[in-house]
Parts: C-alpha cells; sequence; structure tokens
C-alpha cells in the first residue's frame, strides 16, 4: 500500500502546484539527498502524515469538523502556507480564479465568513447521511467540501483527503488503497470545469458521472500496478535464494523500490558490509541499479517497479 499513498500524497500536491515527483519523494524516504526544494518534499510529507492521521482517529472519531480541522492541522505545519492558521476555519473571505484576480473579478466566492459555520454544519450533518448510495454519497461531500472552501489554504488537499477517509469510513476498501488524485491531475481543465458547472448550474449528473467514472478507471489502475508489481516480486524472491537479508530487502521493494545501504542497514539492524553485499548481488542478478551518481552515499533503485508507479494514469476506460 505505501508507494500508492505516496503517489497519491504526490499527485494531489501536484495539482496544487508542488513539483516533487514520486522518484524523489521514495529516495528522500530511503535516505537518499534529492535536489528538490525543501518544502516541496515537506509538502508532500506532510500529506502522507495528514492520511495516516485521519485513517487512525477514524477508530475512536467519525468524520466530523473536528477531525477535518486535525487533518488540515496536520497538512499544513511547517509548509508555505502554514501562516493561513492550521487547524483553523477561515475568518475572512476568500476566492477562486486566476493569479491576480479580486473579489470581484473571481471566477467563484465561496461563503462569506458568517455564512460558514452554517454551510459548515450543513456540510457535518450530511456527513453521515446513510441514505445514498455510497459513491454518490462521496462524490457530492467532496464538491461540497470545495464550495465551501472553509480554510484559508489547502482546501483541495483536505478534499481529497475526504474522499480517502470516506472510503475506508464506509468500509467500501479494507486499506487505504484507492485515490483519486490520479485521475483528477489527469483530467485537471476536466475536474475543474465539473466543480464550477455544479455550482454556476446545477449540473449535477455530469458531475456524478465523471467521479463515478474517476473511481472506476483508478480501480483498475491500481489493480493492474498491484498485480505487475507481484508479478517482479516473486520471481525476484527466488532468484535471490534463502538468504535472510536478501529476501528481506527484495520483500521491502513491494514499500520503496530505492534504497540506501546505511539507511538500510539501520533499518534492518544488520551490518553496512552484509547489506552492501547483499546490494552487489542484487545488481549482479539484473534486479537493482544504481541511480546515483559517485561512489559516496549511493542511491540504488529496482527501476522496474519504479516504473510501474510512475507511468503516466490511463484516462481511457
Amino acid at each position: 500500500m505505501r508507494p500508492f499513498i505516496t503517489r497519491e500524497a504526490v499527485l494531489s500536491s501536484k495539482i496544487e502546484g508542488t513539483q516533487t515527483t514520486l522518484g524523489e519523494i521514495l529516495a528522500n524516504e530511503a535516505g537518499g539527498h534529492v535536489n528538490r526544494s525543501p518544502d516541496d518534499l515537506q509538502e508532500v510529507r506532510n500529506y502522507i502524515t495528514a492520511l495516516d492521521y485521519g485513517i487512525n482517529r477514524l477508530s475512536d472519531l467519525p468524520l466530523s469538523l473536528r477531525l477535518i480541522k486535525e487533518i488540515h492541522d496536520q497538512l499544513m505545519q511547517g509548509v508555505r502556507g502554514s501562516h493561513a492558521t492550521p487547524g483553523e476555519f477561515r475568518h475572512t473571505q476568500n476566492w477562486i480564479g486566476t493569479p491576480g484576480c479580486t473579489l470581484t473579478t473571481a471566477k467563484y466566492v465561496p461563503p462569506p465568513p458568517e455564512e460558514l459555520m452554517n454551510s459548515l454544519g450543513s456540510l457535518e450533518f450530511f456527513l453521515h447521511d446513510q441514505t445514498l448510495p455510497p459513491l454518490i454519497h462521496i462524490a457530492l461531500c467532496h464538491y461540497q467540501f470545495e464550495a465551501i472552501h472553509p480554510f484559508l489554504d489547502g482546501n483541495g488537499r483536505v478534499g481529497r483527503l475526504l474522499i480517502s477517509l470516506l472510503l475506508m469510513e464506509k468500509k467500501m476498501v479494507l486499506a487505504p488503497i484507492l485515490y483519486l488524485s490520479a485521475f483528477f491531475e489527469a483530467t485537471r481543465d476536466e475536474y475543474y470545469r465539473q466543480l464550477f458547472n455544479v455550482s454556476s448550474r446545477g449540473e449535477w449528473n455530469d458531475w456524478l458521472t465523471y467521479f463515478i467514472n474517476g473511481v472506476a478507471l483508478q480501480g483498475k489502475d491500481v489493480l493492474s500496478r498491484a498485480e505487475r508489481i507481484n508479478d517482479l516480486i516473486i520471481p525476484w524472491q527466488i532468484k535471490a535464494g534463502h538468504t535472510e537479508i536478501l529476501q528481506t530487502i527484495v520483500t521491502q521493494f513491494a514499500k520503496n523500490p530505492y534504497l540506501t545501504v546505511t539507511t538500510t542497514a539501520k533499518n534492518l539492524r544488520s551490518s553496512f558490509t552484509t547489506v552492501q553485499r547483499a546490494v552487489k548481488k542484487l545488481e549482479a542478478l539484473g534486479i537493482l541499479s544504481q541511480v546515483s551518481e559517485g561512489k559516496r552515499d549511493r542511491i540504488y533503485c529496482a527501476t522496474q517497479i519504479l516504473s510501474i508507479l510512475e507511468e503516466p494514469t490511463n484516462i481511457t476506460p
């Protein structure tokens, strides 16, 4: 599941302008140095932290305004926009439009501050609605949250996190593996158009069709990627033989295809030399490749797995 969570974090953040790639985040998590803005890396890491936090909190707290604020607080800590009151709903007017637009020239203006809590109260009440088919309900909740735009910053990411948490809360998925950010990113203009058309023209049917089509395509997409990763891991385990350190490292590629010897030795509580020998064996087997330059702080990658994770989302039915 872990690389899919990371992929969701990267693509959801990309919609908001963050430029970090999936490979950079995974390499950084493995202990490698990457030439990317620390702010960009932190924004993606915060998304993962916020998702993990939200899923864990669902065990003792239902989806609610309180939980939404807690998730926002996790998302906005120590990053650009952290001045925008993490964990607090806005007390001023915001608007959506082209860069430099004003309140009077904005394409869309969310509810004013004095109406915000009424709107959020309706959203919270609707979050617990059990009368609608689950995917219809989730699609409506996502639209309603984005239309309210309750925070000064981070609304898009929190709204997409809300989809994942609703899928988990409704037990439509047993693990956090189905995400829509890849679909929204691949169809970004259409995503914004559909949201706006609900607000401006009440085109609910088109929005619901778009959303449910995204769920279907992403379900197929994640299943295909997971199966292809398994189809690599299993033969690699056979090729690696019965050495415990080799088996452990190969299994870890399902979590992160990158590794550094130092970080792997630390995580596995093994010696640097033992891990280094294992890495050389995996290189010889054609499973691992060195992807960094130079002889110091080398970064290795199971590039076949990375290719599966990084390939563009197929939005063709």
